[in-house]
C-alpha cells in the first residue's frame, strides 16, 4: 500500500510534465515526425528501476537492452539480467565473483578502481548472467538425458542382476527380464538407502524428480517394495583426484556419500505405496553445472516373505524433471 501511495503521489507531482509528454506524443503521431521521446528519461531513476523489476522473462531483458543506447546502458548498469537470474535461481546468490575469461580480471569490488572499470565490470556481469539465462532456458536436450551414469548404491542384494544401473531403464522389464535395483534386506525398517548418480556436463535446471517403486510381480501377492519417504541432495566431490580413483569400476557396491559436498538438500517427501511414477516437485529450480545427485530413500514398508527382512526396490531414475525406479 505504501508503494502504491508513493507512485500516486509521484504521478500527481509530475502531472504537468506527464501531460506535456502525452501532448508531445500526440503531436508526434499527428505530424508523423521521426522524433521519439525516451520515457525513462522523464521518470525518476528509482521509479524506472521499480517498473523494470517486474520483468520476469529473460527475453524481455534482452529486448529492453536493444531499444536504444540509453536503455542498453540502463539495463546493464542496474544489473537486471542478474536480478532475473537470482529470482529464478536463488542459489546463484552464492556466486562471489565473476571473472573475465579473456583477461582473468575479477569483476569485484576490489577491482573497481575507476568509473571505466565499473562500466566494464557491469558489462561483464550482464553478459555472464544473460548467457547463463539463455543456456538454462534455451536448452534443447531431452529431460531424461541429464543423468550420465549411476555411481553407487549404499547396498545391493544380488549384483549385477539387481544393480543400480537398472534404474536408468524407464521400464520394470528390460529384454524380457525384470529390471530393478534392490537393497540388501534389513531387520529394522528405519534403515535408509542412498543412490548416487553423475549428472551430465552442462547447465541443468532440475525442477522435478520422478520415482516409481517396484512391484515384485514374480513373488506371491505381488508386493510393492517402496520407501516411506524420499529426499534429494545435489553437490560436488570433496576431492576430484580421490573421487576419480574411486570411480574406476562402476557402479560401486558401497556407499560413497561422504566423498561429496552436498550443497542442496530438498525437503522430505512422503511416498505413495503404489507401483506408479510419482513426481516430486522441488520448491525451486535447482541449478546444476554438472555435479552429482543423491536419492535418499527413508523407511522400509515391505517385508519379504522368504526371509522376513525389509527391502527397498526401485525401477527407474532419469529426468531433469527426473525418473527413478527402485526396490527397498
Amino acid at each position: 500500500m505504501c508503494i502504491i501511495n508513493y507512485i500516486w503521489s509521484w504521478l500527481f507531482s509530475k502531472k504537468s510534465e506527464l501531460l506535456v509528454v502525452c501532448n508531445t506524443l500526440n503531436d508526434m503521431d499527428h505530424h508523423k515526425t521521426e522524433t521519439r521521446i525516451n520515457f525513462l528519461q522523464c521518470l525518476d531513476t528509482d521509479v524506472c528501476i521499480y517498473i523494470m523489476s517486474f520483468l520476469d522473462d529473460p527475453a524481455d531483458v534482452v529486448r529492453a537492452s536493444a531499444v536504444s543506447c540509453f536503455w542498453h546502458h540502463f539495463v546493464i548498469a542496474n544489473g537486471f539480467a542478474k536480478q532475473i537470474c537470482l529470482k529464478l535461481f536463488p542459489q546463484l546468490s552464492r556466486i562471489d565473483v565473476v571473472v573475465n575469461g579473456s583477461t582473468g580480471i575479477p569483476s569485484s569490488a576490489e577491482a573497481e578502481t575507476s568509473t571505466a572499470m565499473k562500466c566494464e565490470n557491469s558489462e561483464t556481469d550482464h553478459m555472464v548472467y544473460a548467457s547463463l539465462l539463455r543456456a538454462i532456458t534455451g536448452s534443447k536436450v531431452s529431460r531424461k538425458d541429464c543423468i550420465e551414469y549411476a555411481v553407487s548404491a549404499s547396498s545391493t542384494d544380488n549384483f549385477p542382476d539387481e544393480s543400480i544401473t537398472n534404474t536408468l531403464h524407464p521400464r520394470d522389464r528390460f529384454i524380457r527380464r525384470p529390471s530393478y535395483w534392490s537393497s540388501k534386506g534389513q531387520s529394522k525398517p528405519e534403515v535408509p538407502e542412498t543412490l548416487v548418480y553423475k549428472l551430465r556436463t552442462g547447465v541443468w535446471a532440475i525442477t522435478e524428480i520422478d520415482i516409481q517403486p517396484f512391484k515384485a510381480f514374480f513373488q506371491h501377492g505381488r508386493p510393492i517394495y517402496s520407501a516411506k519417504s524420499v529426499r534429494f541432495r545435489m553437490g560436488h566431490p570433496k576431492s576430484k583426484r580421490e573421487i576419480n580413483s574411486e570411480l574406476q569400476n562402476l557402479p560401486l557396491q558401497k556407499p560413497v556419500d561422504d566423498k561429496f559436498v552436498w550443497t542442496y538438500t530438498s525437503p522430505e517427501y512422503p511416498m505413495i505405496q503404489d507401483n506408479v511414477l510419482q513426481p516430486f516437485m522441488l520448491p525451486e529450480p535447482i541449478l546444476c553445472i554438472g555435479g552429482y545427485l543423491q536419492v535418499e530413500l527413508m523407511g522400509r514398508v515391505q517385508r519379504q516373505e522368504i526371509d522376513g527382512l525389509f527391502y527397498t526396490w526401485s525401477v527407474t531414475c532419469s529426468y531433469c524433471h527426473f525418473m527413478i525406479m527402485f526396490i527397498f
